[in-house]
């Protein structure tokens, strides 16, 4: 092993021992940075394993940045009991003894209105609770007043945060009642409109102001939640804002080229969505970034709108985008860093460490399928160039 001398992102200097063999770099622009948290992600352990399993998401993991990821508990079956959650963490430990690596892990727990006696049982082993106000992938859906009350109540007492996937599950039925002939994949962004998002997003801080409880909005995509978030923010309510790289670098237009592949959930906004999005990071209305890595099959995503699942891959490319971004003057180096890890520690029970990702803001490359490790085994971003990658994630 030997010591290198790197930069830090902040022009302070950091030493790590790395085996020469390891790391066969002699770029002095190589800048550090602390390794990446993804607080949302979705790696298909149990029930989904044909569209990816701990063993390639952690690969994919390292090869992103990041150190650090949040599971969410919509697999087959959900993680609604504390014997699925400690089945579950078992076989993600033995999938990542297999491949060797030691990718830190924490879980959510996700609220089902028939096991809602069950979070206080798991409060000291889960990062979060998970509400789905509108169905996505799975079956998971709170979808009566009287169940998202008492989520909220029982989370504050138990001092445990709430993550909401932030759509109206009865204004989704009415949608699609209404649009059920029309099978073109861009009406998802129809069905699912910012009304929405906006009507969802709006209960769950009135939750937030009636008991309490600290909140974290999932994937915030549209101006109508930025506005409600910046307003509960300003009443210093405990109310917490991600988004995502594909809303942040991709909108409808995307639908033309990518067909089932960009059905997402939330769906792609309007371009103008992009400008609120960025703006909000730099006042500090959203938080953090989640890529909310949610991989299917090709054979999966190329099915008839209505058949095909919502998600997409993302751990791989979300730092590279944001870094491309930096040289676009859209995001600066610091803004990446409290996106990515440092607003994390503020908003969850994390304890610190001290690992760390090295970046080469020089270096471009094309995003291609075939070099990435996530088992569907494609991008959104297939073919887009991006300048600067992390080339060594360093787990201490």
């Amino acid at each position: 092993m030997t010591k290198h001398t790197f930069k830090t992102y902040d022009n302070q200097n950091i030493d790590i021992e790395i085996s020469n063999e390891d790391f066969p770099f002699n770029n002095p622009n190589i800048i550090a940075i602390p390794g990446l948290i993804d607080p949302h992600v979705h790696f298909r352990t149990p029930g989904m394993e044909h569209k990816e399993d701990w063993r390639t998401a952690a690969a994919a993991a390292i090869a992103g940045g990041y150190t650090t990821v949040f599971d969410m508990p919509n697999t087959i079956p959900p993680t609604i009991t504390v014997e699925r959650l400690r089945e579950k963490k078992k076989l993600i430990d033995s999938q990542l003894k297999e491949v060797g690596i030691p990718l830190r892990y924490q879980l959510f727990f996700g609220a089902d209105k028939n096991h809602l006696d069950q979070i206080p049982l798991v409060k000291d082993e889960v990062i979060g609770i998970k509400v789905f106000m509108g169905c996505s992938t799975g079956d998971l859906v709170i979808d009566d007043d009287e169940s998202l009350h008492a989520v909220f109540e029982i989370a504050a007492k138990e001092n445990l945060i709430v993550a909401v996937h932030a759509e109206d599950e009865h204004l989704l039925r009415e949608r699609k009642a209404k649009y059920k002939d029309i099978k073109e994949y861009a009406i998802h962004s129809k069905i699912r409109d910012t009304e929405i998002a906006r009507f969802a997003v709006e209960k769950a801080i009135g939750l937030t102001r009636k008991y309490g409880t600290r909140l974290y909005i999932l994937h915030v995509s549209c101006m109508d939640e930025l506005a409600l978030i910046k307003k509960a923010k300003k009443e210093n309510l405990p109310v917490f804002a991600e988004t995502t790289p594909h809303h942040l670098f991709l909108d409808e237009s995307s639908y033309a080229i990518l067909a089932g592949k960009a059905v997402v959930n939330p769906p792609l906004r309007n371009v103008d969505n992009h400008a609120a999005l960025f703006a909000a990071i730099h006042e500090g209305v959203i938080d953090t970034i989640g890529s909310d890595h949610a991989p299917h099959t090709l054979s999966e995503k190329s099915k008839p709108y209505g058949e095909c699942p919502s998600g997409m891959p993302g751990i791989e490319t979300t730092l590279a985008l944001l870094l491309n971004a930096h040289h676009d003057n859209l995001l600066n180096l610091q803004e990446i860093v409290n996106l990515t890890s440092k607003n994390a520690y503020r908003i969850f029970p994390l304890e610190k460490n001290h690992d760390v990702t090295l970046i080469d803001l020089d270096k471009k490359m094309q995003v291609s399928d075939s070099n990435l490790h996530t088992k569907c085994g494609w991008s959104p971003f297939n073919g887009r160039v991006l300048q600067g990658w992390p080339i060594f994630t360093y787990i201490a």
